[in-house]
């Protein structure tokens, strides 16, 4: 069943942005498609650039009138999975945006949360989890079960994502 709204144009554009095809994303957004229409996966052509890292197409996306406060199938904005893939400069492009670095998915986990429960600890994630505290995500936002991102980086044995974390305030 297709999804509610969706043309066949809106879908070229998801196709277009899974396989990072630039061009042809530039030119369905110049005709038109919605860079906010979701598929029945709950992937739009914006959420997906965000998930995936396709920064160009995501730029793109948000020239277009990416609606920050659309959602994926797991409540999670473009920038939760962003952040969980280590998509640095997907991140910092949202970043530059109105979009809420403190929305909490339906796993009851933040950004932040996302780094330190599925990063790796590397560079990235901590180039990741600076630029989020930079721009405001509160270090204390526990999960459902109230493990805070510092608790889930000390249980992780991500030593410098817990220094980076405490320095920032959290508990």
């Amino acid at each position: 069943m297709p999804a509610l709204g969706l043309t066949d144009q809106d879908r070229a554009l998801i196709e277009a942005t899974a396989r990072n095809d630039i061009e042809g994303a530039r030119r369905l957004i110049a005709a038109g498609a919605n860079v906010n229409a979701q598929d029945e996966n709950r992937d739009s052509a914006f959420l997906l650039a965000g998930a995936e890292g396709r920064l160009e197409i995501l730029k793109l996306t948000l020239e277009a009138g990416a609606d920050l406060r659309s959602t994926n199938r797991y409540g999670g904005t473009a920038l939760i999975p962003a952040c969980h893939h280590g998509h640095v400069e997907t991140v910092r492009a949202l970043l530059k945006t109105a979009i809420d670095v403190d929305h909490v998915n339906r796993l009851g986990w933040t950004a932040l949360l996302e780094v330190a429960i599925l990063g790796d600890g590397s560079a990235r994630y901590l180039e990741i989890a600076r630029l989020l505290l930079a721009h405001g995500a509160s270090p204390n936002l526990a999960d459902r079960q109230g493990v805070t991102p510092l608790a889930h980086a000390r249980q992780r044995g991500h030593s410098a994502l817990a220094a980076l974390l405490a320095e920032a305030g959290a508990r």
